[in-house]
């Protein structure tokens, strides 16, 4: 069944012309037909795996304000945050926090 893109109605298969609004029907080639579903597929997954980036930052925020709070305190780190640092937030940081001989 073929259906108007300008109403909605449904036209005869072959028809040029919406027999309820007027409006000339264009037909889809299998390739255009291919490039939209190709169009769609990528934008829901890349939607999804942007909406994975959600979960670092919501760990990555806690961490930084942490990591501010201690280092203008004057107050050490430890190794098991140092570590998740260097996993999780910032690979450099998480080195140098790690190299750091005065936060012991």
């Amino acid at each position: 069944m073929v259906y108007c893109s300008h109403c909605g109605a449904a036209v005869e298969d072959g028809a040029v012309v919406c027999t309820a609004c007027g409006f000339e029907i264009k037909r889809q080639s299998k390739k255009s037909k291919g490039f939209k579903t190709a169009i769609k597929v990528l934008m829901v997954s890349s939607t999804i795996v942007m909406g994975l980036y959600l979960i670092p930052l919501l760990w990555a925020v806690p961490m930084t304000i942490v990591a501010f709070k201690k280092i203008n305190k004057g107050e050490s780190f430890s190794t098991a945050f140092k570590v998740c640092t260097l996993l999780f937030v910032n690979t450099i940081a998480g080195i140098l926090m790690l190299c750091d001989d005065e936060n012991n």
